[in-house]
């Protein structure tokens, strides 16, 4: 007999029927407040040896329908070495995800998830840095924990954020491996960086929207990256709390971490289209943009978001808003859901290993650009 949940951490389906393996229906369940919808994440028992035949039958609903071309869903029997399904498919209508487990119990996910369980015991293990200054910003509408970190004392402040959209799990592997490379005592490039700048770094915005398997809102039902300008406490103290850190501090730079649905490749999206748009804003991107394609076979220049009119950038999303209030370097980062055109790995797609290998990178581009920031 077949069981299907997902009513733990992160977790996000509605099992409509699974009484047949070949025929098993279930629903994308919305955000709770909104009608986003695109993550998904359940369990399976009871599998082994079947060939299941899953159909997600509301995906032609979904948020982001470019989001299902070529697209492949992500497996795994222990939650921590996830592969990708290759019998995935979408024919306008429902997502069918076709897979013979080889064990009794096996999850099935949008993307390798990383629920609030996983990221309070990597902060309760990197808070042990001697690198790192830890601090709580405040809570979340559900009463979780703000987490801040602290690192450096150089002169240019530089803020690093990471899971705005909860649904977005590959900005909690980025910082995995941006954090553990920054706390590597050892490492020269890390070492420069501390000398120049002082890092400010939220691991994960959003941890209501994650422990509740939302794709973009919190607990609100609030779309954290589109508050930016007129957050209150009410809707969004994520937002409203970072902000007024970010008043204390000051920024000189800004990169906030996303992924994408539909683009199968790694961007950078600037702030292009805010009112005080310069040269000087072109020139530290260009410049962090071209360094970056330089060392990291991940990155590409060619795809991504078209740019905003001249003057019309939508300052209520952060990248806008901190680089116009700041007059700094602000980037959006976003990684796919899909595998990546450039460089594929068809077995696991963009996965948790290469989003913590690109974030050592940026790591790289940071430390060299520091002193160009003003």
């Amino acid at each position: 007999m077949l069981t299907i949940t997902s009513d733990f951490d992160s977790g996000n389906i509605l099992c409509k029927s699974a009484e047949d393996p070949s025929n098993i229906e279930l629903e994308i369940k919305p955000d709770g407040k909104a009608a986003f919808f695109q993550w998904f994440y359940y369990c399976v028992e009871g599998g082994e040896g079947q060939n299941l035949v899953m159909r997600l039958t509301n995906a032609d609903g979904a948020s982001y329908q470019g989001g299902w071309k070529d697209y492949h869903a992500v497996a795994s029997y222990d939650q921590e070495e996830w592969f990708r399904v290759a019998s995935t498919s979408f024919d306008g209508r429902e997502l069918t995800i076709r897979h013979a487990p080889d064990k009794d119990k096996v999850w099935y996910a949008y993307f390798a998830p990383y629920p609030t369980s996983r990221y309070r015991t990597y902060i309760d293990n990197i808070k042990a840095s001697s690198v790192l200054k830890d601090a709580v910003l405040g809570e979340t509408l559900d009463g979780q924990e703000i987490h801040y970190f602290q690192a450096g004392s150089g002169p240019r402040q530089m803020w690093v954020i990471a899971r705005q959209h909860p649904g977005e799990a590959m900005g909690s592997w980025w910082m995995e491996g941006f954090l553990e490379r920054l706390t590597d005592d050892t490492d020269e490039g890390a070492g420069a960086l501390l000398e120049k700048a002082t890092l400010h770094i939220v691991p994960c915005m959003n941890l209501d929207g994650v422990k509740r398997g939302h794709l973009r809102t919190n607990a609100a039902g609030k779309d954290l990256n589109r508050a930016w300008r007129n957050t209150t406490m009410e809707e969004s103290p994520e937002v409203y709390l970072v902000r007024e850190k970010m008043r204390e501090t000051g920024v000189d730079f800004f990169l906030d971490v996303h992924g994408d649905e539909a683009i199968p490749n790694n961007f950078l999206d600037n702030a292009f289209g805010i009112p005080s748009w310069d040269e000087r804003h072109e020139k530290l991107f260009a410049t962090y943009s071209s360094r970056l394609l330089d060392i990291s076979k991940d990155f590409q220049t060619k795809q991504g978001y078209p740019p905003a009119a001249p003057g019309k950038a939508n300052l209520d999303i952060a990248n806008s808003y901190v680089a116009e209030t700041w007059n700094c370097l602000s980037m959006t980062l976003e990684m796919p859901f899909k595998d990546a055109n450039v460089n594929p790995d068809p077995e696991h797609g963009w996965s948790p290993a290469r989003c913590r290998n690109f974030a050592r990178e940026h790591l790289t581009v940071m430390a060299e650009i520091a002193d160009m920031l003003r």
